[in-house]
């Protein structure tokens, strides 16, 4: 088919010209002199972007699966009580984790299409005057459901009752696209991944960690091998790595941390909650809903759309790729058959979201879907133009 496939999915996202050149490159000797002169940099700039300042980042040649697996392992033991919730596939896939290296999971079970639960967060942290929770999780964002989690909150209902557990936030569909702050909100592991918000292919897994977590890992009693804190920070330190390195990556990391500090942080904070807003308009217009159940919970970096009854999900992706040539996302697990998925972050602006709602209006309109032409687009457009001309669009 004649021009661009149109990827708006939610990972993995538009790679820009500048990381794929970036890329682009004859393969070089990982373990040169000059080496760390790429490296050490690389470590303390993907901190800059968790905004981790006291503590230390692993960069593991893995999707974020590995860093999860890396953050439980090295930080936690078997047997080890932990809290977690679950209302998306991702949340989902971390708990099946947990319960496979063998913690003690307590799992909430919430209705899809809301996130973690504070208030019963709360009760259970307060109710645990033994202390026997080591570990609070936190999906940041569900990007199966489009669902955002108040991470600050979780932080403030364990330091409400002096619980010593560490939190864990799962950030791979939301760290560098929307607000997160390791630090100040007390994170002790947050994960990411190269293939969203970092604009690079899946193939690199961020870890980043507290002085609390390095301490825990010194006790922790779980076996690990490949991904040893231990062995990381031996040749991390002096700018290698304990095993071959994906070098190209690496030097696209470098192209997309420098985008992403030449934009700056807070600017790419606004440009995604602005882009959400365009397709939240589309969504209103066309008469259809989102999965996330209330404006609270919704993702500013994707968005997960309710299809009428009778309407196939599957069958909406399906035709959208083959006759438009777009790549719009599924719905997962629960919500297979009854959502798609317009995922809005990374190397994206106003221009090509209108692109992904004028895919989806005329795949929509293709499968039955009663909606009126343009109308979808034809808001997107209203909030874009309304947002261009607010005081402090105009000041920037």
């Amino acid at each position: 088919m004649p021009g661009y496939n149109h990827l708006f999915i939610p990972g993995p996202t538009n790679i820009p010209e500048q990381v794929r050149q970036a890329m682009n490159l004859p393969m070089e000797d990982m373990r040169s002199p000059r080496y760390p002169e790429l490296t050490l940099p690389l470590f303390a700039d993907v901190r800059r972007v968790f905004k981790n300042q006291n503590g230390r980042v692993f960069i593991y040649p893995s999707s974020g699966t590995g860093a999860w697996e890396a953050a439980m392992t090295n930080v936690l033991s078997p047997g080890d009580n932990v809290l977690m919730s679950r209302f998306g596939q991702f949340s989902h896939l971390w708990v099946d984790m947990a319960e496979r290296l063998g913690f003690v999971v307590d799992c909430l079970d919430m209705e899809w299409g809301t996130g973690v639960p504070i208030e019963l967060y709360a009760e259970r942290l307060a109710a645990d005057k033994e202390h026997k929770i080591k570990a609070v999780f936190v999906t940041h964002n569900e990007t199966a459901t489009g669902v955002t989690s108040d991470v600050a909150a979780v932080r403030a209902a364990l330091d409400a009752c002096g619980h010593p557990a560490l939190l864990f936030v799962d950030g791979v569909s939301s760290i560098g696209s929307i607000e997160f702050r390791q630090d100040e909100w007390g994170v002790d592991c947050a994960v990411s991944g190269s293939q969203k918000g970092f604009m690079l292919p899946a193939g690199l897994g961020f870890l980043s960690v507290s002085q609390k977590a390095l301490e825990a890992a010194k006790i922790s009693r779980h076996v690990r091998c490949y991904f040893s804190f231990e062995d990381m920070i031996k040749t991390n330190d002096t700018g290698y790595f304990p095993y071959t390195p994906p070098t190209q990556l690496l030097r696209g990391l470098r192209a997309s941390l420098d985008l992403i500090f030449e934009e700056g942080l807070d600017s790419i904070f606004a440009r995604h909650h602005r882009l959400a807003n365009g397709v939240r308009a589309a969504v209103s217009a066309w008469g259809l809903r989102l999965c996330a159940t209330e404006p609270k919970w919704h993702s500013d970096t994707v968005s997960a759309i309710r299809l009428p009854e009778g309407i196939d999900g599957a069958e909406v992706i399906r035709h959208a790729y083959r006759t438009y040539n777009t790549s719009l996302g599924s719905g997962l697990s629960q919500v297979a058959g009854k959502v798609f998925r317009i995922g809005h972050l990374g190397s994206l602006n106003e221009v090509m979201v209108l692109g992904a709602l004028s895919a989806a209006e005329l795949t929509l309109l293709d499968c039955g879907v009663k909606i009126e032409p343009g109308s979808g687009v034809g808001a997107a457009i209203e909030r874009f133009r309304s947002a261009a001309t607010t005081p402090a669009a105009k000041a920037a």
